[in-house]
């Protein structure tokens, strides 16, 4: 049986996004987006989803030992926190009169930066 073939999603998160988790152990939870990851549908989001990792020393002056480290969560667990009222939102995009493209909130329509 062939390989399941990975679907590049159109993720409208992005790095720096403010964002509240929606589901999962840390439900709840606001942080900010840390690394997004398109290709497998995740984000990184910096204080949530922790794991505790072994790690050896790789260096001389690297200390190994066990450490904490935020691992990926897929991108349907979280959701953008809107910058006028902070309650979670969907994120949809419009064309201004310029041409360009932006990112606004469904809650309020909103501008998001």
């Amino acid at each position: 049986m062939p390989a399941k073939k990975s679907k590049k999603q159109n993720m409208k998160i992005i790095k720096g996004d403010r964002v509240v988790v929606i589901a999962g152990k840390d439900k709840g939870a606001e942080g900010v987006v840390a690394l997004a990851i398109p290709e497998a549908g995740k984000v990184v989001v910096e204080g949530i989803n922790i794991a505790k990792k072994h790690q050896a020393p790789t260096r001389a002056d690297q200390q190994g030992g066990i450490i904490e480290k935020p691992m990926p969560m897929d991108v349907s667990n979280v959701a953008v926190v809107s910058p006028k009222d902070g309650k979670a939102t969907k994120v949809g995009y419009k064309i201004n009169a310029d041409g360009s493209k932006v990112r606004i909130c469904r809650r309020t329509g909103e501008e998001i930066t």
